[in-house]
C-alpha cells in the first residue's frame, strides 16, 4: 500500500503536540478574558489594573503625610513671623521715617492676617460632596467607586475616597481638596502667601546682603568678633531670605498658573479633559467651548462671590468666610451657549 516519505511523518509529528499547545493557551487565555472582560475594557484599564498597588500606596502615604505636611507650613510660617519681629521690625522703627514705618506696619499684618484667616478656612472648609442618598439633583454620570450619581464638574478624590464638587486638586499641604467650597480660601490663600513672601525678600535684602558678609568673615583671619545674639540674627535674615525667597517663586508660579484657569472658567482636572475634547474635536471638524466659562471678568466674580461692587472690598480684601453663590450641583451655561450645543460650535 501507499507509505507517506518519513521526513513527512516526522514534519507531521512535531505540528501535532505545538498545535495543542496552542489550541490549550487560546482556552485558557479566552476562559481568563471571560472572568473580566467587557466591552469596556481597553489598554487604559489594564494599565490601571497594573498600577493599582501603586496608587494605593501613593494615595495612603500623601493622606497620612497631609498631617506633616500641614504642621510643615505651620511652622514656616510661625518662624518667619517670630524672625521679622525680632530682626525686621526694630530696624524699621529704629531706621525708618513715619510713613514708612506706617506703611510696613499696616500692610505686613494685612497680608499676616490675610494668610492665616484663609490657611485655616482652606484646610477647615468641607470642599463639597454629593448627596448620598436619592435625589433629584441632576447627574452625568455613576461613580465607579462611591456608586452614587455625580453631578457636573464633580470627580472623584482617591485619597479622600469620595466625590468632591468642582474638584480641583488634593492639596498635601492643606491635608483637604480643594473643591466648590473652598476653592476660593485655596487661592487666596496662595495669592496672600506669595504677596507676603515676595514683601519679606525685598524688605530684608539689604540686611541679608549684610549677614551675608558678616557670615564669610567668621572664616576670615582673624575671625571678626561678634556676640551669640548677633550671630543668630545673621542666620535668621539669611533663613528668612532664602525661604521666603524660594517660596514666593515656586508659589508665585503656582498661583499664576491658577489665576489662568480661574478666567478660563477651569479646574485643574477640567483643564485635562478639556485638552483632550479640543483634539477630539478638532478632528471632526469642530471647535470645543467651555460650557462653565462665563468670561473672563465673570469668572473671578464667581469665585469670589462679587455680586456688588462694594464686595470687592469686603469679600475679597478683608477676611470673609461667606458661601459661594451656587451649591455645587446644578451648573447654568452662559446665555450665549444655551441656544445650541454648550460644548461645540
Amino acid at each position: 500500500g501507499f507509505a507517506y516519505p518519513r521526513s513527512f511523518n516526522r514534519r507531521l509529528g512535531h505540528r501535532t503536540p505545538r498545535r495543542k499547545l496552542g489550541e490549550l493557551w487560546s482556552y485558557w487565555k479566552l476562559l481568563l478574558n471571560s472572568l473580566y472582560f467587557n466591552s469596556l475594557t481597553n489598554s487604559d484599564t489594564y494599565l490601571d489594573c497594573v498600577f493599582e498597588p501603586i496608587y494605593w500606596i501613593v494615595d495612603n502615604v500623601t493622606r497620612w503625610f497631609g498631617v506633616v505636611f500641614v504642621c510643615l507650613v505651620i511652622a514656616l510660617t510661625s518662624s518667619v513671623v517670630v524672625i521679622v519681629y525680632l530682626c525686621l521690625l526694630p530696624v524699621i522703627l529704629n531706621t525708618y521715617p513715619l510713613l514708612w514705618i506706617i506703611w510696613h506696619l499696616t500692610y505686613g499684618h494685612w497680608v499676616l492676617m490675610m494668610v492665616l484667616f484663609h490657611y485655616y478656612k482652606a484646610t477647615t472648609t468641607s470642599p463639597g460632596h454629593p448627596p448620598q442618598v436619592k435625589s433629584d439633583t441632576p447627574s452625568v454620570t455613576i461613580c465607579k467607586k462611591c456608586i452614587v450619581p455625580k453631578p457636573a464638574r464633580t470627580h472623584h478624590c482617591s485619597i479622600c475616597n469620595t466625590c468632591i464638587l468642582k474638584m480641583d486638586h488634593h492639596c498635601p499641604w492643606l491635608n483637604n481638596c480643594v473643591g466648590h467650597f473652598n476653592h476660593r480660601y485655596f487661592f487666596s490663600f496662595c495669592l496672600y502667601m506669595t504677596m507676603g513672601c515676595m514683601y519679606c525678600s525685598v524688605s530684608c535684602k539689604d540686611m541679608f546682603i549684610e549677614a551675608y558678609n558678616a557670615v564669610e568673615s567668621y572664616y576670615q583671619t582673624p575671625p571678626a568678633l561678634f556676640s551669640f545674639r548677633e550671630k543668630m540674627v545673621h542666620n535668621g535674615v539669611i533663613f528668612i531670605w532664602v525661604l521666603t525667597s524660594s517660596v514666593a517663586v515656586a508659589l508665585g508660579g503656582l498661583t499664576l498658573w491658577h489665576a489662568i484657569l480661574i478666567t478660563r472658567g477651569e479646574t485643574s482636572v477640567e483643564r485635562h479633559i478639556n485638552k483632550k475634547e479640543i483634539r477630539r474635536l478638532k478632528e471632526k471638524g469642530k471647535v470645543f467651548r467651555n460650557p462653565y466659562h462665563y468670561g473672563k471678568i465673570n469668572n473671578w466674580k464667581v469665585l469670589f462671590g462679587v455680586e456688588e461692587t462694594s464686595h470687592w472690598l469686603t469679600r475679597v480684601l478683608l477676611p470673609s468666610s461667606h458661601v459661594p453663590h451656587e451649591d455645587g450641583l446644578i451648573w447654568e451655561c452662559p446665555r450665549a451657549l444655551t441656544r445650541r450645543d454648550p460644548m461645540t460650535i
